[in-house]
């Protein structure tokens, strides 16, 4: 428990570090926003399909794709590996 602890302190300490600008050491992911419309085309799917598929409501999908919304944390990394790699996100979706 103790390791745990001092896992998470140290973890907390490089974030406050970071947030400072002073932590080089810290890995962070960034990703670029996407096309939504443009994915789902290329996939070759409707919006029900698309959104039913990855679990998206049509709704926010739609959105997406008029551009009043972005989408966002783990949506956007979902969306950025589909961009990649459409075949293999669906295969593994699909067990």
């Amino acid at each position: 428990m103790n390791e745990l602890f001092n896992s998470i302190e140290k973890g907390l300490k490089e974030a406050i570090e970071f947030s400072k600008g002073n932590c080089r050491k810290a890995v962070v992911h960034e990703f670029s926003s996407v096309d939504v419309k443009n994915i789902r085309q290329k996939i070759g799917m409707t919006q029900d399909e698309f959104a039913s598929a990855f679990g998206i409501s049509v709704s926010t999908l739609r959105h997406w794709e008029r551009g009043d919304r972005k989408p966002q944390g783990p949506a956007l990394v979902l969306l950025n590996v589909v961009a990649k790699e459409p075949k293999t996100v669906l295969q593994a979706l699909s067990h």
